[in-house]
């Protein structure tokens, strides 16, 4: 990068980036080859991630959080975990702590903060978010999956499809139908966990990246949930989600932003080393010439991120902002994996090598968190509205 002055931070933020750094450093660059191998990143690594209170720190204090109302800490942990190239880290944590816990904590009763809140910020327990489901995609209104009210508990049928964290998960939100005919305004959101009889996890995918993350199907057959699971209320979910998505996709544009500044920077430092026809690869024009098109991309999108930081810090944040910050990071993410790739040449394709990961692991942020055509309609919509 340019090397231009991060204005949105200061002394006290830099101080958690470096103990982040050290972290990631330690704890998860070491295992990452070894959890791609697993499909999964390990129980302990939760773990020790909630005993250095990189877990939930918005919480409050009471559920054992750290009350850090300032997302600016948030979107450091985001953008180191990018920065050290381990994608499927980058996107199970923060999904868990900034996608996840929010649900609970905006929208639980006191009963249920208690019970999952404390658990999620020390990693006993992991979170997931169930709304994707096979025959749905991203039409979340057409979704199957029903929470029939029996009383004092709901019955839950349906299963759902590509979630992330779900094998490891113990808590997952998800979305139901509490009454079906009445489409968008029937869907509710409900807490299931692990202990729920009828409750049960498909083996994880085989997918094409993100190996170091548990993707699979969670299946629900006659699942009894108590009522005091309810998040908010009854009928008003698709409201919630629709607030809540906004943060799910500022989340995800700051990781592509930083797996995109991560993939320039192997890319920088093996043109530098490689030889071809008696000299550096980086003295060829067309490479000087693509590092330079990508640096200045990527710098427009890291100003473009931090402005939308500080305007979600100040709840300023529109859903169709975030979509269109969707759209274009994860955009250029795929750009930038192509052009790395190129510029290594045959390595570029060799597992072993960061940027052949990393190009996997991209091309997913495309589709999930709502696709980029969704992105695109969703920007219509309130330039046209």
């Amino acid at each position: 990068m340019f090397g231009l002055p991060r204005l949105l931070f200061n002394e006290e933020h830099e101080l958690f980036r470096q103990s982040v750094k050290e972290f990631i450093a330690r704890e998860i660059t070491p295992y990452n080859s070894e959890w791609e191998k697993q499909k999964m990143v390990s129980r302990e690594s939760w773990l020790k991630l909630g005993e250095n209170g990189f877990l939930g720190i918005q919480a409050p204090e009471e559920l054992g959080g750290m009350n850090i109302q300032d997302f600016r800490y948030n979107a450091i942990l985001i953008e180191e975990l990018g920065l050290s190239g381990c994608s499927g880290p980058a996107i199970g944590y923060p999904l868990h702590s900034d996608i996840v816990m929010p649900y609970i904590l905006h929208y639980g009763n006191e009963e249920t903060k208690k019970k999952y809140i404390p658990k999620m910020v020390s990693g006993e327990y992991i979170g997931a978010i169930a709304m994707t489901e096979p025959g749905a995609g991203s039409d979340l209104q057409g979704m199957r999956s029903t929470a029939i009210d029996h009383g004092d508990y709901y019955l839950v049928n349906g299963s759902k499809t590509f979630i992330t964290n779900g094998y490891l998960s113990d808590v997952v939100v998800v979305a139901v139908k509490t009454d079906p005919s009445k489409g968008a305004k029937g869907i509710s959101l409900i807490v299931l966990d692990n202990s729920m009889e009828g409750y049960t996890k498909g083996v994880p995918f085989e997918k094409v990246g993100l190996h170091a993350q548990d993707t699979c199907e969670l299946f629900f057959e006659d699942v009894k949930v108590p009522k005091e699971n309810l998040l908010g209320k009854e009928g008003d979910g698709f409201k919630y989600l629709m607030h809540e998505l906004a943060q799910e996709r500022l989340v995800v544009s700051l990781a592509a932003i930083a797996l995109g500044e991560y993939m320039l920077q192997a890319t920088v430092e093996y043109v530098k080393q490689r030889k071809a026809f008696n000299k550096s690869i980086s003295d060829f024009q067309n490479t000087r010439f693509k590092l330079a098109e990508m640096t200045a991309a990527l710098e427009q999108g890291r100003i473009y991120c931090d402005q939308l930081v500080i305007l979600h810090n100040d709840k300023l944040l529109d859903p169709a902002m975030a979509s269109a910050a969707k759209y274009n990071m994860t955009e250029l993410q795929c750009k930038v994996a192509d052009e790395c790739v190129q510029l290594h040449g045959g390595y570029g394709y060799m597992w072993e090598y960061g940027v052949a990961r990393a190009y996997a692991d991209a091309r997913v942020q495309r589709i999930y968190a709502g696709t980029n055509e969704i992105m695109k309609e969703l920007i219509a919509r309130k330039i046209l509205k």
